[in-house]
């Protein structure tokens, strides 16, 4: 068994110690491979920086994980809106989603106010116990449990 085992072992690296050195593409003639980039598969090249707009780009703090507070009031009927007080929501631009845990994949109407507050719309969505999910720059962030109210 050993030795069936040695002797596996030695085709396999007898067999590596005789491919063809490199890819079968870098051995042509005339081709370019070091340095070739995007130009190696035909594809354009991105070129040049516009300063400006990486100035507009927002530059979100991942270092500062979202946290909400409290959501206000705590029950809430569809349509009504609900305030979420917490901390470290970033910029308007660093707020990606609000979310309901009772209507996940529904579109959350919301409005930022600022760092530390958000205004949403509850969703239509089935009476009872349903969290309040933040997604920032930094993170998420789950409230405490929120009752939403039959219509």
């Amino acid at each position: 068994m050993v030795v069936h085992l040695l002797a596996a072992i030695m085709a396999l690296v007898w067999g590596l110690w005789t491919l063809p050195a490199g890819p079968a593409w870098a051995a042509e003639e005339g081709s370019t491979v070091e340095g070739s980039g995007y130009s190696l598969f035909d594809t354009e090249s991105i070129k040049g920086f516009d300063e400006k707009k990486v100035e507009k780009d927002p530059v979100c703090d991942r270092s500062k994980r979202p946290r909400i507070i409290k959501v206000e009031p705590d029950e809430a009927k569809p349509g009504e809106r609900v305030v979420i007080k917490g901390e470290n929501f970033g910029t308007k631009e660093c707020l990606q989603s609000v979310t309901f845990s009772a209507a996940s994949g529904t579109n959350i109407e919301y409005k930022y106010v600022n760092e530390s507050t958000i205004e949403a719309t509850v969703p239509d969505a089935k009476a009872g116990m349903s969290f309040v999910i933040v997604v920032s720059g930094g993170g998420s962030a789950q409230s405490k449990p929120v009752l939403i109210k039959a219509k």
